[in-house]
């Protein structure tokens, strides 16, 4: 496993993780793994596959913070380049190491999770998850306000085939059309606690996690939403397949919100929708499930 350690610049100097960083507002996640690896490591990489999805908290008493982090885990294999370590970075060394090996090294919790290893108590955790609003918009270099926010949705099916979406409600971007069920997570939640949140509130469907189908990144430069002010709005979504085991006639709890309606559609149905009356993840989604 190719692990790189932090350096003093670091919050946890000494300590090892994965490669990778934060996504741009606008950037590709694949292409956001390419480029940290590099930069981290020195080595030219092409990912293979999406691995996991999870996301974590970090307190940072000394800057009086609490850093919730949604993370993207893939799998990538080595094109190229030089093994090579930084100087003046917040990582400092690039190593390989056997998932052996690498039980014996200070690891971030995320990293040896992702390795199957015993977690040790690096990170400090707050006890409970601190009050933060569901998405934070700053000016942009363009005069636009900019806003990144990670999602979970659900391609949520039931025992006869189904497929449960939701419409937008007005005065949201993509009103009238159809969606998957699920939203932004919440500070300090799991993606998949707040997809199975999101399909009650939404629908009012329990369902259980099936396996995560994908990552889509969607740019929508300039839109206009209950805000009152056009917004360069950067989604990045998770979306997994959930079965519903007894499904129930559709209802909307979140009345007001961001859903006016949720409904089952036979795959005929689905099928005989126009491009238009679908948002974009949804069409992405329901192809990777190969339902359209």
């Amino acid at each position: 496993m190719l692990l790189v350690r932090a350096s003093a610049r670091s919050g946890t100097p000494g300590v090892w993780s994965l490669p990778g960083g934060a996504i741009d507002h606008g950037e590709d996640p694949n292409h956001t793994v390419v480029r940290e690896t590099a930069a981290e490591t020195g080595l030219s990489v092409s990912v293979v596959g999406l691995r996991d999805v999870l996301a974590d908290m970090r307190s940072l008493p000394h800057r009086g913070v609490t850093i919730h982090t949604d993370r993207l885990l893939y799998q990538v294999s080595v094109r190229g380049g030089t093994l090579c370590d930084r100087i003046g970075q917040s990582t400092d060394l690039a190593r390989w190491h056997s998932v052996e090996e690498a039980a014996k090294l200070l690891l971030r919790p995320f990293t040896a999770r992702a390795l199957g290893l015993p977690g040790g108590p690096i990170d400090l955790r707050p006890d409970e998850a601190p009050e933060f609003p569901s998405f934070h918009a700053v000016p942009g270099p363009d005069g636009l306000h900019r806003a990144q926010r990670f999602a979970a949705y659900a391609v949520a099916t039931d025992p006869a085939g189904r497929v449960l979406l939701t419409r937008v409600a007005d005065g949201y971007p993509g009103a009238g059309c159809w969606h998957l069920p699920g939203g932004g997570t919440d500070y300090g939640e799991q993606p998949g606690a707040a997809l199975i949140r999101e399909l009650v509130e939404e629908t009012g469907q329990r369902g259980r996690l099936v396996e995560l189908i994908g990552v889509a990144s969607h740019r929508d430069a300039a839109s206009l939403g209950p805000e009152g002010y056009p917004i360069d709005w950067h989604g990045v979504r998770a979306f997994y397949r959930v079965v519903v085991d007894s499904p129930a006639t559709p209802t909307v709890s979140d009345v007001g919100g961001s859903t006016s309606e949720a409904r089952w559609f036979g795959r005929d149905e689905l099928e005989a929708l126009p491009a238009e009356r679908l948002t974009e993840v949804t069409a992405e989604a329901v192809q990777a499930a190969r339902l359209g």
